[in-house]
C-alpha cells in the first residue's frame, strides 16, 4: 500500500502536541493516535460531533466508514481538502488543525457523506445529515449539491448552499455566504461555481447564474447575473471592478486576495 503522507504528518503532528502539551495526550491519542488511517480518525471526530439520542456516535461512525468505503472518491476529496485548507489558510498550522477543530472542514466532510447517502438512494438519512450538519456547525448544505475537491470553507458560520448548486474544484469562500435560489423558480435554481473562485465573507450568490472559473466575489456582494471568468465584481447588486492577479485567487493566501473582511475597492 503507498504511503499517506497527510496522515503520516497529522500523526507526526498529534504526537509532538501530545508531548508538549500532555493535558492534550489523552484526546490526541483517542481521535488520531488510536487510528490506523485518516477515514478512521475521521469518522471517529465527525460521529462523536453529530451523534444524537437518535442515531449514536457509534451508529453513525458505522455510517460513515461505510460511505467511505462505498465511494473511494471521498477520501481523495478530504485530502485534497486539507492540501487546500493548510494552503491557503494563514491561521492554519499544520494538516492536523482543520481534522480536529475547524467546522468548516468537518462541515464540508459530512456533507460528503451526506451525499454519498443522497446519490444513492437514502435520502431520508441524507436529510436528517444535513439538518444535524446545520444545527452541530451552523452550515446548511442540501446533500444534492454537487461540490468539488481542494474546497476551503474558512469559519464557514451560516454558508448556505442549495439543492442544484454546483461548485467546481479549488473553490474557497468564507463564512455568511449564500449560494442561493431567488424564490421565484424552481428546478434546477441554485448557482454553478467554477474552478478556483474565491467568494468573500457575507456573499450572497442567488439563482441559476454561472460564476466563471477564476472569479472572484466581493465581500458582501449580490449576484444575480453571469459572472466572466477571470474577473472580480463587487456591490449590491455586483458589478465587474477589475481582473485578479492570479488566474485561480481561491488557491491563494486569504490574506492576499483581500477579500477576509471588505468589499474589494473600486
Amino acid at each position: 500500500m503507498p504511503r499517506d503522507e497527510i496522515w503520516a504528518r497529522i500523526r507526526l503532528e498529534a504526537d509532538q502536541d501530545s508531548r508538549r502539551e500532555p493535558a492534550l495526550a489523552s484526546f490526541l491519542h483517542t481521535v488520531i493516535l488510536s487510528h490506523d488511517r485518516l477515514e478512521d480518525a475521521l469518522s471517529f471526530i465527525l460521529a462523536g460531533k453529530l451523534g444524537s439520542d437518535t442515531i449514536t456516535p457509534l451508529t453513525l461512525r458505522d455510517l460513515i466508514a461505510k460511505a467511505v468505503a462505498g465511494d473511494e472518491l471521498i477520501g481523495w476529496a478530504v485530502r485534497e481538502d486539507l492540501r487546500a485548507v493548510l494552503s491557503r489558510d494563514p491561521a492554519c498550522r499544520g494538516y492536523s488543525t482543520p481534522l480536529l477543530y475547524f467546522k468548516g472542514f468537518h462541515a464540508l466532510e459530512s456533507y460528503r457523506v451526506a451525499h454519498y447517502y443522497w446519490r444513492t438512494g437514502r435520502q431520508a438519512l441524507a436529510l436528517w445529515l444535513q439538518s444535524q450538519i446545520s444545527a452541530v456547525f451552523a452550515v446548511d448544505i442540501h446533500p444534492g449539491a454537487q461540490i468539488g475537491k481542494g474546497i476551503m470553507f474558512d469559519h464557514a458560520t451560516s454558508v448556505v448552499i442549495g439543492e442544484t448548486a454546483v461548485v467546481e474544484d479549488d473553490f474557497s469562500m468564507l463564512h455568511e455566504v449564500t449560494l442561493g435560489g431567488t424564490g421565484k423558480v424552481g428546478g434546477d435554481r441554485h448557482p454553478k461555481i467554477g474552478r478556483g473562485v474565491m467568494i468573500g465573507a457575507g456573499a450572497k450568490v442567488l439563482g441559476n447564474v454561472k460564476v466563471g472559473e477564476g472569479a472572484r466575489i466581493g465581500a458582501g456582494s449580490v449576484v444575480l447575473e453571469d459572472v466572466p471568468a477571470f474577473s472580480t465584481v463587487a456591490g449590491v447588486p455586483a458589478r465587474p471592478v477589475s481582473y485578479p492577479a492570479n488566474a485561480h485567487p481561491a488557491l491563494s493566501d486569504l490574506d492576499e486576495v483581500g477579500l477576509t473582511g471588505q468589499t474589494a475597492k473600486r
